[in-house]
């Protein structure tokens, strides 16, 4: 039986470290010219793509479809539904398949598309990447365990019992700061050893782990896409080897991560620095909510969907509970920020 909410999709297979369904190792986005080639199966640009929701908190789909139009119109390399971003642990299993479901059909096989599969334990994980490989993607990203309490050797079993129990790549998602676990350099590089892992998200704000997993990757020659998810800082991480990036901000303009990759993949590495600091500056639409009854996703999620609505991709600004969507005079600071980085 198809997992809840796979409708009219026929099981696609991928192969261990790239998506079998691209013709050709870099594949061409549909819209639009692509910038870069990343050297990689999984690089470049790979927005960690909003679920738009209607005012009554439902998957908006002609939003979402729009906003995956807008992310490869902008030459995008990949794309990361059901991410952090992507609200995934506040959606039901029928509102992530049907979110999943639309990216992968509206992406229509231009650029690998990598599936969150984020849950606290390893047979939750399992039933999620099911339901991803049923739906046709690419790929999938899967955390540390959390909430239960587990040590390095539990995150190691879980990663080897994912990646033995799916056809598709595993990338793992480093993000201590959610699931109270950081990835140590070995066991990645151990596990990229061994073919249990493909690639690492990395949104653990430590630097100097990922320059030290980057300096080990080259060494080693590992085929290991090391992804930075530090949005303010891709050009330093570029400069340092990462394969590419992970940005929430590239929802709102993936053109300018997009002009970004490009001036590095040039070493031109002042484009890429101006680039870079004009992205600094349209992050401060994360700061538009009134701190006094925001945090954390409220600030950021909100703050990329109320400017997305403004920039007209996506229907409302709504936020899944117990988050808040932002007000009128939150959404005026927000429209300032596009305003004075050129983006309306």
């Amino acid at each position: 039986m198809p997992p809840p909410g796979a409708v009219g999709h026929q099981r696609r297979r991928a192969g261990r470290h790239g998506p079998a369904r691209h013709p050709h190792p870099h594949p061409v986005a549909r819209r639009g010219a692509r910038v870069i080639s990343p050297t990689r199966p999984y690089a470049g640009v790979v927005p960690p793509v909003l679920t738009p929701l209607t005012a009554d908190g439902e998957v908006d789909v002609p939003s979402l479809e729009r906003l995956v139009a807008h992310l490869l119109d902008a030459g995008c390399h990949g794309l990361f539904p059901l991410g952090s971003s992507g609200e995934t642990v506040y959606l039901t299993d029928a509102q992530r398949d049907l979110a999943l479901e639309v990216v992968v059909k509206t992406t229509a096989g231009a650029v690998p598309v990598i599936a969150g599969c984020i849950e606290p334990t390893t047979a939750r994980v399992l039933g999620r990447t099911r339901a991803a490989e049923f739906l046709g993607a690419d790929a999938v990203v899967v955390t540390a365990p959390f909430y239960t309490l587990v040590g390095p050797h539990e995150v190691e079993r879980h990663f080897r019992a994912v990646a033995e129990r799916t056809a598709l790549d595993v990338l793992a998602y480093d993000i201590p700061a959610c699931v109270h676990t950081k990835l140590p350099v070995e066991l990645q590089l151990r596990l990229a050893v061994d073919g249990v892992l493909a690639g690492v998200k990395d949104s653990s704000g430590d630097d100097v782990a990922f320059r030290q997993l980057l300096v080990a990757v080259a060494e080693q020659g590992l085929e290991y896409a090391a992804l930075t998810g530090h949005e303010v800082v891709v050009d330093g991480m570029l400069l340092a080897g990462a394969d590419g990036s992970v940005p929430g901000l590239g929802n709102v303009d993936p053109a300018g991560y997009v002009r970004l990759h490009a001036a590095a993949a040039a070493g031109d590495w002042t484009t890429a620095r101006a680039e870079q600091d004009r992205l600094v500056q349209l992050f401060r639409v994360v700061d538009a909510a009134d701190p006094r009854t925001t945090h954390g996703s409220t600030r950021g999620v909100g703050g990329f969907k109320t400017a997305l609505a403004l920039l007209g991709v996506i229907e409302t600004n709504t936020v899944s509970l117990p988050m808040r969507s932002l007000d009128a005079e939150e959404t005026a600071r927000v429209r300032a920020v596009l305003e004075s980085t050129g983006l309306l």
